[in-house]
């Protein structure tokens, strides 16, 4: 019981850092493609072109969502943002109609859209086109160091989570060891003595991982009663493939160590066990 406990403790450790690697990740994504492209359009360009173009560059694969804005647009949004009507005072719309872009967040980095960049520009009736190139590049540089610092934890606990565990199995298999030379000494065959205490590794592996997966699924709800923004970042697929790899790892590494242990004392004289 108390060697369930230890692995269930330690994969909830590890199940805890999967969760913030999953979610980093996703935060960056949002980040990514919050980053506004505006396509401004020429002063004299019909609505009909605007929105043709609009209906061409929609399709392209590094559109995550699209809109276009009329000069009046831009005026009522500007008067509603900044409460001045600038309009009224000037007797004309200095602002351009824009198609603004938010792009795919595999995308938003400084090469790709250099090129997004190029390809749009070369359409007769865009002006210029207006992003955060300083933040696209700050953000990507960021993301970047944050992944190889979270890369290295990964692999310092994923050590630590192997050698916690095989510990934790070999001082609970240490209380079998004159029952296991016990059978050895009647004449059973490793294997058959091996048998039972690998089934039992197998089932209190899974019962670890399921431990500590509903402390995972505990923390998670919390956290989402806590910060319901964090339930539209949630990518279930990649936290299934986490509890997942959770069963295995603990299956796995349960019956290695306790295989291992077995081995180990069937190996030792009798007078060694002492």
């Amino acid at each position: 019981m108390y060697s369930i406990i230890g692995v269930a403790l330690v994969l909830f450790l590890l199940g805890t850092l999967g969760l913030i690697v999953i979610h980093a990740n996703k935060l960056s994504e949002f980040f990514k493609e919050s980053i506004e492209i505006q396509v401004i359009l020429r002063d004299n360009v019909k609505e009909e072109q605007a929105i043709a173009l609009r209906d061409s560059i929609a399709t392209r694969p590094y559109v995550k969502s699209i809109e276009y804005v009329s000069k009046d647009m831009a005026g009522e949004r500007f008067k509603k943002e900044f409460g001045e009507d600038f309009i009224t005072l000037l007797q004309y719309n200095p602002l351009y109609a824009s198609i603004n872009i938010k792009g795919n967040a595999r995308y938003v980095n400084p090469d790709s859209l250099k090129i997004i960049e190029e390809n749009l520009a070369q359409q007769s009736i865009v002006r210029e086109i207006s992003y955060q190139r300083g933040l696209v590049s700050k953000l990507n540089e960021n993301v970047r160091k944050i992944g190889l610092v979270i890369l290295g934890i990964c692999a310092l606990l994923a050590l630590v989570v192997i050698v916690l565990i095989d510990n934790t199995i070999r001082l609970a298999m240490f209380s079998n060891r004159f029952l296991i030379k016990t059978m050895q000494m009647v004449g059973a065959t490793r294997w058959f003595i091996a048998k039972p205490f690998d089934l039992r590794s197998i089932i209190n592996g899974a019962i670890s991982a399921l431990l500590a997966i509903a402390g995972l699924i505990g923390i998670i709800y919390f956290a989402d009663q806590l910060l319901p923004e964090l339930a539209g970042m949630r990518d279930y697929f990649m936290t299934a493939v986490l509890f997942i790899g959770m069963i295995i790892i603990g299956i796995c590494i349960s019956l290695v160590s306790t295989h291992r242990s077995v081995m180990k004392y069937l190996r030792l004289k009798l007078d060694d066990l002492y």
